[in-house]
């Protein structure tokens, strides 16, 4: 589409990261740069679309993440994202200067490449690609920022969002070795794909909202 107006830009990362915080605030900052813009988040949970993610990251499938291969899951989160488009966003993505997605298509590569072995991933990108872009008709992504924390770091911050209960962490959360294989997916990706890597830590620890949100704007 050679006159496109609108901008999708997408904030993804490891859980923890801080993508939500970072999505809000990169809207609200455009908007009071007169920029029309307007944010998304997947998957949606207050929408039935959802529900097929839900089973999938409550156990109901599976105690495991790998008990769902990466094609099937992968499914499960297109599926939600193309009820969205149709239902929610597609006409503002007709006429507004930006979106900004709290995740998209992206996490996927994240979460789901991270069950297939290392000489498959390019064949995995390259049918999810098809599969939502082309077949599903998704728009992709114009800038994908990838919220790099590191693991230990983000584990803290999600064992301070549920005060230290094991119980509430999803499929995904509480299995660690999982989640260092998805930031290697997420290597892969920013290497591969072009993703913009924002380091999201110093000395240990986090860096402040504003610091980070800085360096995503000077992006923009």
């Amino acid at each position: 589409m050679a006159d496109k107006k609108c901008k999708l830009i997408v904030i993804d990362g490891l859980d923890g990261s801080g993508k939500a915080t970072q999505t809000k605030l990169l809207c609200q900052r455009l908007i009071e740069m007169g920029y029309k813009a307007r944010t998304i988040s997947f998957p949606d949970y207050d929408s039935d679309s959802s529900a097929l993610v839900k089973m999938y990251l409550g156990g109901k499938l599976g105690s495991s993440p790998d008990d769902v291969n990466a094609y099937a899951a992968s499914t499960f989160y297109a599926v939600d994202r193309v009820a969205s488009y149709i239902n929610i966003w597609r006409a503002d993505y007709a006429s507004y200067d930006y979106i900004i997605a709290d995740r998209y298509t992206t996490s996927n590569i994240i979460h789901q490449m991270a069950k297939v072995p290392e000489s498959e991933r390019d064949s995995y990108i390259d049918w999810l690609f098809d599969f939502e872009y082309n077949r599903l008709e998704l728009p992709a992504p114009d800038m994908v920022i990838f919220l790099d924390v590191d693991p230990a770091i983000s584990q803290k911050l999600i064992d301070g969002r549920y005060g230290g209960d094991e119980s509430k962490k999803d499929i995904h959360e509480s299995d660690v070795a999982y989640l260092l294989r998805c930031r290697s997916s997420a290597v892969y990706a920013i290497e591969h794909l072009d993703w913009v890597r924002i380091d999201c830590t110093k000395d240990g620890a986090m860096r402040t909202i504003k610091e980070i949100n800085d360096d995503i704007i000077s992006l923009l």
